[in-house]
């Protein structure tokens, strides 16, 4: 890869030096330079005419010559990377993969304008791929999720605007709920507030605020509650002052992100539409997924195992929204069919392996492979994490 991102930076350093000489720049200045010699002295028409056609061609030939030169390195480059990349990028996608299940695949595509905000593209979509009358699947979209992403772009274009009261009008009617998930979104608007009233100048406002909505939040925000009161001291030099990060530019992106993130939890979703992950995820297992279909080709062989890749994927962290349980025994990972369970002693093993340690038998006792504690089957209780 280095050497292609080279030769590119080769190819642009010569197509800005043709854009810093303009070619048409250089035969206007030619034109004009004519056309003044001909006016000072119009007997010298025909001389000047002469010179201005072997002008024009030299400067048209200049101009070719350089084109050609960039043109003959685009192609040479082209050309290596298709020699390079010579993977064919449908060689292992299933296309019967959807075969009877396109229904859930439309349904997809039209939340996932829904939850951008393109209300009337989601819903026309999702009109022309008749997914709204696919109601013997169950699998029609509610009218009540389209009313609450409207009603979370609402506010997320307030919040744009610096305007918090319609955010602290939901976190408070939604107050118990947050705080089961341990959110500090209330509270970080209402900081937010606060903040905006100091920087108003109006200090008094702040400190009524404050104590009217900060006594909520006294006993997990003590020491920020702290700093928000001692800050009034230094609003006339916050930047300077050890308070300064309370004023960050990018204080109004991190509540839109919080409160997205937030009203999405609470309707049991993802932060990110589930297209856009699939996309995602789906663009960084491709590189690997033609590798291995290449090989496997070369080979002649076939990957047996279904619903599982045939080689591990690296994730990035927001994409990962699953723990993954390797059998300590048998080494393999856990799946639906072959769950992790847990024995008496608190340790954690597949079920296929649980059923080679008993033999079959739930209720002999056997011992368990890393403590000196005996186990039944019997006891052993699914996990889930």
């Amino acid at each position: 890869m280095d050497t292609f991102i080279k030769d590119y930076d080769k190819i642009l350093k010569k197509h800005s030096a043709l854009e810093t000489n303009d070619p048409l720049d250089r035969l206007i200045a030619v034109v004009n330079e004519a056309r003044e010699k001909i006016r000072a002295d119009p007997s010298s028409v025909n001389t000047s005419l002469a010179a201005l056609g072997k002008s024009v061609k030299s400067a048209s030939q200049t101009i070719s010559d350089e084109h050609k030169e960039v043109q003959s390195a685009l192609t040479k480059y082209s050309k290596a990377i298709d020699k390079k990349f010579t993977a064919e990028a449908m060689s292992p996608i299933n296309l019967h993969a959807f075969d009877n299940r396109q229904h859930i695949l439309r349904k997809t595509i039209a939340l996932h304008y829904i939850r951008q905000g393109n209300f009337e593209i989601g819903d026309t979509f999702a009109k022309a791929s008749r997914v709204l009358s696919v109601k013997e699947a169950g699998l029609d979209i509610p009218d009540t999720i389209r009313h609450q992403f409207v009603e979370m772009f609402d506010i997320v274009a307030s919040l744009k605007e610096n305007n918090l009261e319609p955010a602290l009008q939901w976190a408070k009617r939604h107050g118990n709920e947050l705080e089961k998930r341990s959110s500090t979104l209330e509270f970080k608007l209402h900081r937010q507030k606060f903040l905006q009233l100091l920087e108003a100048r109006q200090t008094q406002e702040a400190i009524a605020y404050a104590r009217e909505n900060f006594k909520d939040f006294g006993a997990r925000h003590t020491q920020e509650i702290a700093r928000l009161m001692c800050c009034i001291l230094y609003m006339d030099r916050i930047n300077s002052s050890p308070y300064s990060d309370l004023t960050t530019a990018n204080s109004s992106d991190d509540i839109q992100h919080m409160f997205t993130r937030d009203f999405c939890r609470l309707l049991g979703l993802s932060y990110e539409s589930p297209l856009y992950v699939s996309l995602t995820v789906g663009t960084q297992a491709l590189p690997k997924i033609i590798k291995v279909a290449s090989i496997m080709k070369a080979k002649k062989t076939e990957w047996s195992q279904e619903s599982e890749m045939p080689v591990e994927i690296p994730l990035t962290d927001d994409t990962k929204f699953h723990s993954i349980f390797a059998c300590p025994v048998s080494k393999e990972q856990a799946t639906e069919e072959n769950p992790p369970m847990m024995m008496a002693c608190g340790h954690v093993v597949c079920k296929e392996s649980l059923n080679k340690l008993c033999r079959g038998n739930t209720t002999q006792r056997f011992k368990c492979p890393y403590c000196p504690i005996e186990a039944m089957a019997s006891q052993a209780k699914n996990v889930y994490f």
